[in-house]
């Protein structure tokens, strides 16, 4: 199952605390005082991998802590600093500061954000003597690292979003333009999570069917429809053998009005799918009623036809470029 927001706390280490010690060997009986600085506490950073399940890690582990410094010892020596701890998370997490509700946006790989400071070591006696202290008997105590409880939010970062009700064709059109390898199956909800395809560097997003009533917690689809907010294109699937076409475009639609109004303004195709199931005459006719209906660029699909997944792809491909430029 894909964890795609998780609730999770990170602490930092905390500093080590300084050393009270005094100089004492064979010649010196009452030395003045040695004792060294403690080391300052593990930071705690959030770095970006190309790896969509890379917060599967937090669905039981809910803790996230830094090493703390090592205390100062005697001599002046002075305690290690702990080593940074580094977080992977996935391209296109969204970390929210639950306490401030600041957000930072994890978009490229090897992207570090500082989620946690590390707190500062201590300083140990040698650092309080002065002309009027002499022998300082006390030291400071390391500080303690910063603590946050953050929310990990994961949107993918695709180019292409297929959507559609369920069994509306997307994972098998995913399949056929790319080489990704969705679990297929005749019947609604096969797919329980997005997938994933690349099409010549292009990435597309095969999220699961929505229904009637998704934007009120029916069925599945709705809790992934974030994961569509940041791409270029929508490729609407609809099954052509549909009884009313248009009706179910518009239950989508109106799913992604009360999700988020910002999806109904992406750039759209409509995808006829399935044309194999209906005869060669309809498949015309069809395409320009939808066309004329829903002044949406219209492509009919089926994977038993090359010919017509090639077009798909030359028209899918023209139109990113179109919209990157």
């Amino acid at each position: 199952m894909l964890v795609d927001d998780v609730n999770i706390s990170v602490k930092a280490g905390n500093g080590g605390n300084g050393a009270i010690s005094f100089l004492r060997n064979a010649i010196t009986s009452k030395g003045g005082p040695d004792g060294g600085n403690g080391g300052n506490g593990a930071d705690v950073y959030f770095i970006g991998i190309n790896d969509i399940t890379g917060l599967q890690q937090f669905q039981y582990k809910k803790d996230i802590k830094g090493d703390h410094g090592v205390a100062g010892g005697k001599k002046n020596l002075y305690g290690k600093n702990a080593k940074t701890l580094m977080v992977k998370v996935p391209i296109g997490t969204l970390i929210t500061d639950l306490s401030t509700n600041t957000t930072y946006d994890i978009q490229n790989e090897g992207q570090k954000i500082l989620i946690v400071k590390g707190g500062k070591g201590g300083r140990g006696n040698n650092e309080f003597k002065s002309a009027t202290v002499q022998a300082p008997k006390f030291a400071e105590k390391g500080e303690n690292g910063e603590f946050k409880k953050i929310r990990l939010t994961l949107k993918l970062i695709a180019d292409v979003g297929l959507v559609g009700l369920p069994n509306a064709g997307k994972s098998s059109l995913l399949q056929s333009v790319t080489r990704a390898s969705p679990k297929i199956g005749n019947y609604p909800f096969t797919t329980l999570e997005p997938n994933l395809g690349s099409m010549g560097g292009i990435i597309l997003a095969d999220i699961p069917g929505l229904i009637e009533g998704a934007s009120h917690g029916k069925g599945l689809g709705i809790q992934f429809l974030k994961h569509i907010e940041k791409t270029q294109l929508l490729l609407h699937c609809i099954d052509i053998s549909e009884n009313n076409i248009i009706a179910s475009y518009e239950i989508v639609n109106k799913e992604f009005s009360q999700y988020n109004q910002l999806l109904l303004q992406k750039e759209e195709i409509i995808v006829l799918t399935k044309s194999d199931l209906i005869e060669d005459s309809q498949v015309e006719i069809l395409k320009k009623q939808i066309e004329i209906k829903l002044n949406k660029k219209v492509i009919v699909t089926s994977i038993k036809n090359p010919l017509s997944i090639s077009l798909l792809i030359k028209t899918v491909k023209e139109k990113v470029e179109s919209i990157k430029d």
